[in-house]
């Protein structure tokens, strides 16, 4: 099983990754810290660390592995952001990253109820989840947003580099059907 390679939303364009958008993602997001303070990442210092990110995103594609997703506005096809799911037999996880500059403005939420919509309408897939760390709260409200119900804390689950080098406690969120 593989997602659409492109989704449309009210607002928005998923669509596949491209190492030509790397000049876009690492001036836009990819190298502030206030972004990646809560990825697994940390933030890029040189445009070739995001081309390189790109590239394994192209790649995953093809291995049918991961499958990230560029999302741009659909009026003026900017990119504002990334969203990947992650599909593991009858569940599905995902993950997302929003340049600042469109904080706020339910984008996120946008996109990742067409994510957690699509996967759910697979007759094979039962589960979307996501972690979100403790002190995310803008997060933890976009899996809100999205359907996800909090279904407990998981202590010392994941590492956030940009804060502590030690795994960290996070809630995790998931909708099922």
């Amino acid at each position: 099983m593989k997602p659409p390679e492109r989704i449309e939303t009210e607002r928005l364009v998923l669509r596949l990754p491209s190492v030509a958008d790397a000049e876009t993602i690492f001036n836009s997001y990819a190298q502030k810290e206030e972004v990646t303070r809560y990825l697994v990442w940390r933030p890029h210092q040189h445009l070739r660390e995001t081309e390189s990110f790109l590239a394994g995103c192209v790649a995953a594609w093809e291995k049918d592995a991961l499958f990230p997703y560029i999302i741009t506005i659909k009026e003026t096809d900017a990119v504002v952001g990334m969203i990947e799911i992650r599909l593991d037999g009858f569940k599905a996880d995902v993950g997302y990253v929003l340049s600042p500059q469109f904080w706020g403005k339910g984008l996120i939420t946008e996109a990742l109820r067409s994510l957690v919509e699509w996967a759910l309408s697979q007759t094979s897939i039962y589960r979307v989840w996501a972690l979100c760390d403790v002190d995310n709260l803008a997060s933890a409200r976009v899996l809100e947003k999205a359907g996800m119900q909090c279904e407990g804390l998981l202590r010392r689950q994941i590492i956030h580099p940009n804060i502590s080098d030690e795994p960290r406690d996070c809630y995790c969120y998931a909708i099922a059907k």
